[in-house]
């Protein structure tokens, strides 16, 4: 059993909604990362989402952006973002999940990319920009090195494609709440609940909402009908804003995130 699946599945079993924190690596260095990982664990991460920034993150909003502009004039590479996360995994046993677009990793190499992953402690992969029908080579590479692959699906995904996604996906399933890029929003949007709805029906897998959540009503809102829910840009701004103070900054916003799920009862899903 996967690491993100045991933790699904204690989770599920104490009632929990798991909380994801986003962040990019290397925003604004690889040692404020590094510092960051293990104090978002602290503040009530139960999985955490970890960035390797891009110079043309297609399904990013200016928030995330920047954090990847930030992150690359830092020098941060595949390499030593690989290594952060080994030196983190003998830190903590809560799972990572890398985010990537493809073009990082074909230029790697997407075996050897996987492989180097998993021996560095990664547990799985989404890759924003790789629609499930063309993920073959990835999904064939992760699965020999015991790696999850995350696909996501949106509320204008057709019957096929949640079909497909729900048959590739490994460790759950990434929900975005809307269509367009990611960043802070006001409301939940209404099709997500459906889509969630959608997804319920087809597969047992755990459902992770993202995109746009960014308060605690919104998160509370989420836990009635989700199992997890991804918390970035929101976090990656309070962090941006408070400078120097940024690590305490997003603890005490993720500490607020903690809190309101921890009110929250869990849905009724079963977890495999």
């Amino acid at each position: 059993m996967s690491r993100i699946r045991e933790t699904f599945t204690r989770l599920r079993a104490a009632g929990r909604i798991a909380l994801i924190p986003f962040v990019m690596a290397g925003d604004p260095d690889l040692g404020t990362t590094e510092e960051l990982l293990p104090k978002l664990v602290e503040a009530g991460a139960d999985l955490i989402e970890v960035g390797i920034p891009f110079s043309d993150p297609i399904a990013d909003g200016p928030v995330n952006q920047r954090a990847a502009q930030r992150a690359l004039a830092a020098g941060a590479t595949p390499r030593e973002i690989l290594a952060l996360c080994r030196r983190i995994r003998e830190r903590t046993d809560v799972p990572l999940i890398l985010l990537s677009y493809y073009n990082p990793l074909l230029r790697y190499g997407v075996a050897p990319f996987c492989r180097d992953a998993r021996n560095a402690g990664v547990d799985g992969l989404v890759v924003p920009d790789l629609p499930p029908d063309e993920a073959g080579e990835l999904v064939a590479a992760a699965r020999d090195s015991g790696l999850d692959t995350v696909f996501l699906a949106a509320p204008t995904s057709t019957e096929e494609r949640i079909e497909l996604v729900c048959r590739l996906a490994s460790g759950f399933v990434y929900c975005v709440s809307l269509t367009g890029v990611t960043g802070p929003r006001r409301e939940i949007n209404k099709e997500a609940i459906t889509l969630l709805a959608r997804l319920r029906e087809r597969t047992s897998l755990p459902l992770v909402l993202g995109f746009g959540i960014s308060t605690p009503a919104q998160v509370r809102e989420v836990a009635k009908y989700a199992d997890g829910v991804i918390v970035g840009s929101a976090l990656i701004q309070a962090m941006e804003e408070a400078g120097p103070q940024g690590i305490e900054a997003a603890m005490r916003f993720l500490s607020q995130f903690r809190q309101a799920l921890n009110l929250t009862p869990s849905t009724p899903s079963e977890v495999m």
